[in-house]
């Protein structure tokens, strides 16, 4: 392989690198508002397990408090035996 053929896979890998750093088209910035840095810190700090509810699932609950109610429900029904049809 000669310097030119080195220098031709080189670019290739590099501009391969660059198409795939690029955001795509459907993320919109402008739609997200202004970010606030360590919004969370204390309470992860504090050990608090922070979830990311879909928009569909948190458009259901209006508060933290109807989630976990919701979630506690569902580990009881969970818990309960199976009963198996007579």
């Amino acid at each position: 392989m000669n310097r030119n053929q080195s220098h031709e896979v080189m670019k290739k890998r590099t501009e391969k690198r660059k198409h795939r750093d690029e955001l795509r088209r459907e993320y919109d910035f402008s739609k997200l508002g202004k970010g606030v840095r360590g919004k969370y810190t204390a309470r992860y700090k504090a050990g608090t397990n922070l979830v990311l509810l879909s928009p569909d699932v948190a458009e259901r609950f209006p508060n933290d408090r109807s989630v976990n109610a919701a979630l506690r429900k569902l580990l009881r029904v969970a818990r309960r035996p199976v009963r198996k049809p007579s």
